[in-house]
């Protein structure tokens, strides 16, 4: 039983938000609501049964006519569906966890999938040249990460892959800085993490722009970071452990003094979700395969002073790693 909705997009192509599917050697059955009676049928090339009540109701009740275990996706269900389940399937049918079998399927990307994040990635790039040229001092970081999705939007995107990060000067040291009414200043740095969701598929790629010539010791930073993601890139192949890009671009930042400063893993695979297997972390047991697409983004962060952080999805090839965000990584200076 599937229920996690980019897993039920990936096997069936539905895309509304209520769908369950039901899959055995005989059949495959979706199960979703009358909102999605006519999406359904033109999306999805199985069985579709509409529900009217609740949908689980029905999958419980197709499930109890089928006697055997039933596998339901262990990371997707909740306590509440898994006990309706004990109750519901009696003991014609028994439930069982089963943990990431379609996610494992989803690892390695078709052409037509990399055809769709390629383009996701593009569009990514273009939003991000249009939006920076009208980047002002003075603007907040909701008002940078407001024009980010629009241009995204008018570019084509159905939305953001994720909540744009806008991060203003030292801001940027949050990881994961939600933008806020921080504003954007002269002679500050500006930290944008984006993404777009392009048919379904997302991209994700950091760049660092700087208001007026940056000092120094920030420039040298830049280049620590810069050095690092390049070292990562070159270390992203067919075969290799997914660890050893880590490895490489933490050493970088080692050989630097700053690998203190990186607070988290080096990268993750992109594809119907921002965040997806493989990840490349250092106690990662994975393997990079040939048409995996994943990002590499290693960053440094000094707690009240500054943040930078350089990131592009890259897809894995049997030679090396090919960029998909096409948007040069030389620090851009905007006016200020």
């Amino acid at each position: 039983m599937v229920s996690h909705p980019p897993n039920v997009r990936y096997l069936t192509g539905f895309t509304g938000s209520n769908g369950i599917l039901f899959v055995s050697a005989a059949q495959t059955v979706l199960f979703t609501d009358p909102r999605y009676e006519l999406q359904a049928h033109e999306e999805c090339n199985c069985r579709i049964r509409i529900v009217r009540g609740s949908t689980w109701d029905g999958v419980w009740k197709h499930a109890a006519r089928k006697p055997g275990r039933l596998a339901l996706e262990a990371e997707h269900v909740s306590h509440a569906i898994w006990a309706e389940a004990a109750r519901r399937l009696g003991r014609g049918a028994t439930p069982k966890p089963l943990g990431g079998v379609v996610e494992r399927l989803r690892r390695v990307k078709s052409p037509e999938e990399i055809d769709a994040i390629r383009a996701s990635a593009r569009l990514c790039a273009a939003a991000f040249r249009q939006a920076a040229r009208r980047f002002r001092p003075g603007m907040t970081e909701n008002d940078a990460a407001a024009e980010i999705e629009y241009r995204m939007r008018k570019l084509g995107a159905e939305g953001a892959a994720f909540e744009t990060i806008a991060a203003a000067g030292a801001r940027a040291a949050l990881p994961h800085a939600r933008p806020g009414a921080a504003t954007l200043e002269k002679g500050q740095p500006v930290l944008v993490d984006m993404g777009a969701n392009l048919a379904g598929y997302m991209s994700d790629m950091t760049r660092v722009a700087h208001f007026g010539p940056p000092p120094r010791e920030f420039a040298r930073l830049y280049d620590a970071v810069l050095e690092a993601q390049q070292a990562g890139l070159q270390a992203v192949r067919a075969g290799v452990p997914a660890r050893r890009v880590d490895a490489a671009a933490r050493n970088a930042l080692k050989a630097r003094g700053l690998d203190r400063y990186f607070t988290h893993s080096t990268g993750h695979g992109v594809g119907l979700e921002i965040h997806e297997g493989p990840r490349l972390g250092a106690k990662s047991g994975e393997t990079l395969e040939a048409g995996m697409v994943v990002t590499v983004e290693p960053g440094i962060y000094l707690a009240g002073k500054a943040g930078i952080r350089i990131e592009d999805t890259v897809l894995v090839t049997l030679t090396g790693a090919e960029i998909l965000t096409p948007v040069s990584k030389e620090l851009m200076v905007l006016e200020s």
